[in-house]
């Protein structure tokens, strides 16, 4: 039995398709523009714990999206970078899904975070997402 370049390479997307869909990570949509993240802070409620505060409001549409808002307060680039993917990192890790609510979220890190270490901000952001439902 021999197997053609064709047949090997199709073998080998297989695979590859397989392991890409046991690694697949939700995709949140994003709040991205000025006006929607102030929309959410005039509007919306508040909750507040040490490290962060989430800013929630019901949205027209049955997704939940996501912000992020880090102050240069917090530190430079290096430490404002980490403290998004470990605010992003913990509200994946809530396992909300994707359409269950349709709020719009904004975390805004406080000056704080910079000292806290996932454990503290995934118990943070446990706290708060709790709240919403």
């Amino acid at each position: 039995m021999s197997l053609s370049l064709e047949g090997i390479i199709m073998c080998l997307d297989n695979e590859k398709t397989k392991d890409k869909e046991q690694i697949s990570h939700k995709k949140f949509l994003k709040i991205r523009k000025t006006k929607e993240f102030l929309n959410v802070y005039k509007r919306g409620k508040s909750v507040v714990t040490k490290n962060v505060v989430m800013y929630y409001k019901k949205n027209n549409i049955n997704n939940n999206r996501l912000g992020i808002s880090v102050s240069k307060k917090v530190g430079k680039a290096v430490v404002r970078n980490r403290a998004k993917r470990l605010i992003k990192e913990a509200f994946r890790e809530q396992n909300i899904p994707v359409n269950s609510f349709g709020y719009d979220i904004v975390f805004v890190a406080r000056v704080r975070m910079k000292f806290a270490n996932m454990d503290i901000i995934r118990r943070d952001v446990s706290n708060l997402v709790k709240k919403l439902k």
